[in-house]
Formats: structure tokens, C-alpha cells, sequence
């Protein structure tokens, strides 16, 4: 490496690191469940990160990790593969340090990411499916001599699981001096796999009794997967609705041997659990969470019916104000035969 190159990735990584010291940990927000006693259900709030997402964390790893692997110069276009959240934060760290950055993204994503990440300095080249993104992505990176920074690969591998104020150790440590300071649970989504990855594989460094749960969509590949390995493709019509998780394909970043369990979730219970829990909390949630919230629901109920008492804790991914067009806007839900009524009253009562 050039000695001027050396220095730009240097003051790349500080710049991040700075960026870093700036913010704050994210609120774990506790949830009483009086339908459920000595069951307490926890929100890591991830929507508070200056991006707004979850992938807040996993964009500064990509980097950071392109940067100490020298695959990234002063000069090197940025491009990712991705449905929104992580684009948001990737351009937000690319401007950050002073490069472009192209997201590649399916047509269906909701236009308030779209124009989050033009907001902070991205490009976006839309695909009509989230399975033509992976190509096209590589295709921009090679055409410009740039680096192809695929989460979907690179997530399980960026962050680093065993502590370093990754999402696990935090979790922990603000669990620390609850009634039930080691969860029980701790339920997440995949969209790469990377959180899961981190979640379980810190779960097992530090010798903790806490069982993971991934919630996935029901035409996610990535619950048929966990259950029989030989399964690589989602049911045949059953479609994916939430943004940001579930996946067409087996992403290499999702490791199923680190997951206790998984429950598919429909989109009908993910948007009504949403509309519950941002009703419950006081302000809106993205559907994500609402999957989340979903699986910890019926958690819940299977330890209260057991007897057993604990803490569940979950990923509040995203803000809903990202999806004030779609997931809530009852015209919209409507007109794609979605209807999560019941569901919401269900969970409703669930959370009273």
C-alpha cells in the first residue's frame, strides 16, 4: 500500500471511529405483561441510530472491514446489494469518508428509504426483483474497479460476535441488573443473517441460557431451510411483504446451527403485531418488528402455559415512519390483500 493511500484509510477509520464515539447505545425498553406474570418483554431499540435502523451497526462493520482488509481506497466506488435499511446507513458512512456509494434495490422498496438514501449522499439503480440485485451489484463494482460490498456474505464475518459493543453485548449488559438479568429468549429477524449470526454465537461465548429465536416471514426460505438443510427455495406462492427480512434465497451469512428455533410469521400477523405494538409503546414501529413481536408473543404464552417466568427480548429494527405509505396506510394494505385486522386485535389484547 502506497504511503498516501495508508494514510486516507487511516483517517477513514478514525473518521468512523469518531463517528462512533458521538452516539450513544440504543434504549432497551421494557414492556410489561400483565396477561403474562413474571414474563417482561424487552425493545432494543435500534430505530435511534443516525441512519434509523439496525443497520446502522452492520454498514460500519462492512466498511470498517473493507478499509483493515485493504479493499477500499480513496478513490473506490461503494455498491451493496439491499432492500432499503442497509443502504441507508452504508451511504451515510460513505459520504462520511468521502466516497460514492451505489445501492442496488428492488423497484418494491418503500420510497421513504429511497429517499433516505439520497438524503445522505446515495445513488440508487433499482432491479425489478430482490434476486437480480446480487448481479447487478457486482456488475457496477467490476464495470468501475469499485468493491461489491455484499452483506448477504460479509455480515456474519464483519462484526465481531465476541463483544466490542456489538448488539449481543449490549443487550446483556443492559439486562444486567433486571429481574431476569439473562433473557430466557431473545427473538430477531434475518434479512442477511448477520444479527443472528452475532446473537447466537455471543450467546454460547459467554455460556449464557438464553435461546435464540429467529421470527421469519412465512415466504422466507430461511425458516424451511433451518428445519430440513436440503430446502434452498420459499414456498411456491406464498410472497414476503416485510421489508428488510426474510429472504428468496439462503444468504451465506445466515447460519441456522447458532439458532435455537425459528417461527414463520404471515404478513397478515407482522403488520397487525406492528399496529399493536406501536399503539402499546406510543409511536409507530416498521413491519419487522412486528414480525418480532409476533414470535415473542407466542413465546410468551408457551412459557406462561408451562409455568415458567423470564425475560424476552427483542429488535426494535426500524421506525415507522418509513412505511407511513405503505404498512400504514390501510388503502394500501388493502389493495394488497392483506388484512391484518384480527390480528392486531389479537395482539392488542396480548399486550392490555
Amino acid at each position: 500500500m502506497r504511503e498516501e493511500s495508508r494514510a486516507w484509510a487511516d483517517e477513514a477509520v478514525r473518521r468512523i471511529e469518531a463517528d462512533f464515539n458521538r452516539s450513544a447505545d440504543t434504549h432497551l425498553i421494557r414492556v410489561e405483561l400483565p396477561r403474562f406474570p413474571g414474563i417482561t418483554l424487552y425493545l432494543k431499540d435500534e430505530s435511534v441510530h443516525p441512519t434509523g435502523s439496525l443497520k446502522h451497526r452492520l454498514a460500519r462493520s462492512l466498511i470498517l472491514y473493507g478499509l483493515c482488509n485493504n479493499r477500499i481506497g480513496p478513490d473506490t466506488l461503494l455498491v451493496d446489494a439491499t432492500s432499503g435499511s442497509t443502504a441507508v446507513s452504508e451511504a451515510y458512512f460513505a459520504r462520511l469518508i468521502g466516497l460514492r456509494f451505489v445501492a442496488v434495490i428492488p423497484r418494491s422498496t418503500s420510497p421513504a428509504k429511497i429517499d433516505a438514501i439520497r438524503f445522505h449522499g446515495g445513488e440508487v439503480h433499482m432491479v425489478d426483483t430482490a434476486a437480480q440485485m446480487y448481479a447487478e451489484a457486482a456488475r457496477l463494482a467490476d464495470d468501475a474497479g469499485g468493491l461489491f460490498l455484499d452483506q448477504f456474505t460479509y455480515a456474519e464475518r464483519a462484526t465481531d460476535w465476541r463483544g466490542n459493543n456489538n448488539i449481543a453485548q449490549s443487550i446483556f449488559q443492559q439486562m444486567s441488573r433486571e429481574d431476569h438479568p439473562v433473557p430466557s429468549w431473545i427473538v430477531c429477524g434475518a434479512g442477511t443473517g448477520g444479527t443472528s449470526a452475532t446473537l447466537g454465537r455471543f450467546i454460547r461465548y459467554g455460556r449464557h441460557a438464553t435461546r435464540l429465536c429467529v421470527a421469519d416471514p412465512e415466504g422466507s426460505v430461511f425458516h424451511l431451510h433451518h428445519a430440513d438443510r436440503s430446502v434452498t427455495e420459499p414456498s411456491r406462492g406464498v410472497r414476503c411483504m416485510i421489508e428488510g427480512i426474510g429472504r428468496p434465497r439462503v444468504e451465506p451469512s445466515f447460519l441456522p446451527d447458532v439458532i435455537d428455533r425459528m417461527i414463520a410469521v404471515p404478513d397478515a400477523a407482522s403488520i397487525g403485531a406492528m399496529r399493536a405494538i406501536a399503539a402499546r409503546i406510543g409511536r409507530p414501529v416498521g413491519g419487522s418488528t412486528g414480525t418480532n413481536v409476533h414470535a415473542c408473543l407466542e413465546i410468551a404464552q408457551e412459557m406462561a402455559a408451562s409455568g415458567e417466568t423470564g425475560s424476552i427480548v427483542t429488535i426494535l429494527c426500524d421506525s415507522g415512519l418509513r412505511y407511513a405509505g405503505t404498512y400504514y396506510d390501510d388503502a394500501w394494505l388493502d389493495g394488497q390483500g392483506i388484512d391484518w385486522r384480527a390480528d392486531e386485535v389479537r395482539v392488542a389484547a396480548l399486550l392490555s
